[in-house]
């Protein structure tokens, strides 16, 4: 039933370097079931806590577009209740343990996760797969989610900030799955029943499509184990014949464009511009994200000192790079009012033009790299952090990378990597737009954006 998967076994690994030196180093055990479900722990001795997740390697990108938001609303299903557990009784047994149980929909994954103390680890591995495999779907309870779901799309509407993200999200990535949002449309929701939602879940929710990680203070061999009780009757996918295995989504095609929204009664303006930005497991994503730190990546950044601190243009202004298997953006958000608005953007795009004109000196390319460092280290101190950490290696890059690894990577990007990198995304025709707000006859053009 279990295929080993210990650090000793050079078969997942034989094609992949120094993955293997970097498991052991990580106290990382990699087990694969018939099914293909795979299950990942790291062990941490020095702490009590074990925290554990179920990952679905679809999410809301993978959808079609009639059923947009369904992997977000089985996400929330799944917590109604199961052919043994009441709604009521899941979260008892949980406060019982002293447990967090959470779940997550993104663009690509839906997670169901739960931290304990390394003593009750049988009882939340219990709980957490009875979640995953024994799903009712009552179609009471989906009436009443509806609600509930449709009240989150209003929350998200009503915050400026989250909303204009989503209006230059869908126009980037216009016409494909991955610029839809992750919650769906009032339309959308409203049509789900009990067999779509088991529909979706039989497709989606199969061995070969799901990562069992877990982090903290735990035995591998017992671990695996014990999932594999729970988990192995999984099947592997859908049968041949089945229309639920839908392929991934293709590759966007980004839309570079320039769109504005009105909205009166926000006393700021809402602006968001980006640009196409490498895949996540692109060789070139520590260039990338020290561009981003430099641009706008903390308080020392260029944008937060030019804007805000200098000129008391913006509150709010800040970079992101969001990374996916084929694609992703790099965004400049600012929080603005519509008359600073042009010399925000203006601002920005001589920021961008910088970066591709002047080299980056060594000083502040030596702050960046500290900065995004000390990012990485503090963000893998805890047990959840890793058993994150362990998935998303797992889907995006089929090895496991030890932390001086990946330091070592981002101290070898040179001023000269960066503003190629630079070159390569900061180009005019690519810079898209999204406004949000009381927008007093602003008009931004191409020429606006001219780096």
């Amino acid at each position: 039933m279990i295929t080993t998967g210990n650090p000793q076994d050079t078969t997942h690994f034989s094609s992949l370097g120094n993955s293997l030196d970097s498991a052991q180093s990580r106290n990382i055990r990699r087990t694969e079931l018939s099914n293909g479900l795979v299950i990942l722990t790291e062990r941490m001795e020095h702490v009590r806590s074990v925290s554990m997740g179920v990952w679905v390697k679809t999410g809301s990108r993978d959808e079609r577009p009639e059923i947009n938001g369904v992997s977000h609303f089985v996400e929330h299903m799944v917590f109604k209740g199961t052919k043994s557990r009441s709604a009521q009784n899941i979260a008892r047994e949980v406060d019982a343990i002293g447990g967090n149980l959470d779940a997550f929909t993104s663009k690509e994954t839906i997670c169901f996760n739960i931290k304990v103390l390394d003593e009750h680890v049988p009882k939340a591995l219990d709980v957490l797969t009875d979640l995953v495999t024994q799903p009712i779907f009552a179609p009471d309870d989906i009436g009443r989610e509806c609600k509930v779901v449709l009240e989150e799309i209003k929350m998200d509407e009503d915050n400026p900030d989250m909303l204009v993200h989503e209006i230059f999200t869908q126009s980037f990535w216009k016409d494909h799955p991955l610029g839809k949002p992750i919650l769906g449309t009032r339309e959308t929701v409203k049509r789900f029943d009990q067999g779509m939602l088991f529909d979706f879940y039989g497709g989606r929710f199969q061995g070969e499509n799901m990562i069992f990680s877990a982090a903290g203070n735990l035995d591998h061999d017992s671990f695996a184990t014990l999932v594999a009780e729970k988990l192995a009757h999984l099947p592997a996918a859908p049968s041949t014949d089945s229309n639920l295995a839908l392929p991934f989504a293709a590759t966007p095609k980004v839309h570079a464009r320039i769109v504005s929204k009105q909205k009166k009664s926000l006393e700021q303006l809402q602006l968001c511009l980006g640009v196409p930005a490498p895949p996540v497991n692109d060789e070139q994503r520590y260039a990338v994200a020290l561009l981003n730190t430099i641009l706008g990546g903390g308080m020392s950044s260029r944008l937060f000192q030019n804007v805000r601190e200098e000129r008391g243009l913006a509150y709010s202004i800040f970079s992101e790079v969001n990374s996916f298997r084929d694609t992703g953006s790099l965004c400049v958000y600012a929080g603005t009012s519509a008359q600073n608005a042009e010399q925000v953007i203006r601002l920005t795009v001589d920021e961008f033009r910088r970066l591709k004109e002047v080299p980056v000196q060594e000083e502040e390319l030596q702050r960046a790299k500290d900065q995004l460092k000390g990012n990485i280290l503090m963000s893998l101190e805890s047990s959840g952090a890793l058993m994150s950490n362990l998935a998303r290696q797992e889907m995006y890059f089929q090895r496991f990378y030890a932390v001086p690894e990946i330091l070592e990577q981002v101290g070898q990007v040179t001023s000269g990597d960066l503003m190629r990198m630079a070159q390569q995304l900061f180009v005019p025709e690519s810079v898209a737009v999204a406004m949000l707000g009381n927008l007093n006859g602003l008009k931004i053009t191409r020429d606006h954006l001219a780096c």
